[in-house]
């Protein structure tokens, strides 16, 4: 695995697990950095991020992006992680300062702040008209069980999930991380059960990090027994893509009639990116002298 490289796609010999892993401190340091989250809202953005560029990393083209949404009713409100197919993500989180007291052991209380009533939202742009959308109702709001549960019901993939984000007293992170390890059809139950010693018997990610083992470590630890082989290692960041011109064609997406009624109440309009809190000047007069004669039906999309 390259020095730089964060993330790794690995697979058992016999073809039959394969395996994702990241080290996603740096992302969620990037997030907690633009969003200034507390530490409960770190660790459930941080999980999301975390498991949103593995799921990137899963497309089939790098031209491909997936993004998650939870609205679970806690105080965090949604929360929503974009990546695109190179494992590059973004987010976002509706209120970033929650403050609740830490559960009976210790750790952050994501479930409370996320809330568990609610869904999943799973949206895979393909390229295609119509995104593929898959929803599932919210098992804990621990975000690594939800997720388990999406691609148990959504794709039928058994899957066990691991994500882990470890905020300090001042509210910097320390390490995140996590990983996805999939059985693919034709795992024998002999292999599973194997699998599942391996993975209990794992310590968390955040330990291991702590610790200073790689994402390579915690492949040879899950993986151990199947003879392992990394597939692919990646560099992933957290990447916003927003830009003047998105914002301006997202503002045309509104119809010109919208567009000059915006113009007559304000000729300067301002748009705030919701995923890196740029603030872009749009001069409405100068975008409707230039209006293009077919764009009145565009797509809206967000910036």
């Amino acid at each position: 695995m390259e020095q730089n490289h964060n993330m790794l796609r690995g697979i058992s010999e016999n073809g039959g697990i394969v395996f994702y892993g990241v080290d996603s401190t740096e992302i969620v340091r990037e997030m907690e950095r633009l969003h200034k989250t507390s530490a409960v809202t770190t660790a459930a953005l941080g999980r999301l991020l975390t498991a949103t560029s593995m799921m990137g990393i899963m497309l089939k083209s790098t031209q491909d992006s997936v993004t998650l949404q939870i609205k679970g009713g806690g105080p965090a409100g949604r929360l929503l992680a974009v990546s695109d197919g190179t494992g590059n993500v973004k987010g976002y989180v509706e209120h970033p300062v929650v403050e609740l007291p830490p559960r009976a052991d210790g750790h952050l209380n994501v479930g409370a702040a996320v809330g568990k009533d609610g869904t999943l939202d799973v949206i895979r742009d393909l390229g295609m008209r119509e995104p593929y959308i898959g929803q599932v109702p919210l098992t804990s709001g621990e975000i690594a069980e939800d997720i388990t549960t999406y691609f148990a019901i959504s794709e039928q993939v058994p899957t066990v999930c691991a994500l882990g984000v470890l905020v300090d007293k001042d509210l910097s992170v320390r390490c995140a991380g996590g990983f996805v390890v999939q059985l693919l059809p034709g795992a024998t139950e002999e292999e599973i059960e194997h699998l599942e010693k391996n993975i209990k018997a794992m310590p968390s990610v955040t330990t291991m990090l702590e610790e200073g083992r790689s994402v390579r470590d915690m492949l040879e630890l899950a993986l151990a027994g199947f003879a392992p082989d990394i597939l692919d290692s990646y560099h992933v960041t957290y990447k916003c893509d927003c830009g003047l011109e998105r914002v301006e064609k997202m503002i045309r997406s509104l119809g010109k009639k919208e567009v000059e009624r915006m113009r007559d109440e304000d000729p300067v309009a301002e748009v705030n990116c919701q995923f890196c809190n740029k603030n872009y000047k749009v001069d409405l007069n100068e975008l409707l002298k230039n209006w293009p004669s077919t764009v009145e039906n565009v797509p809206s999309e967000n910036a």
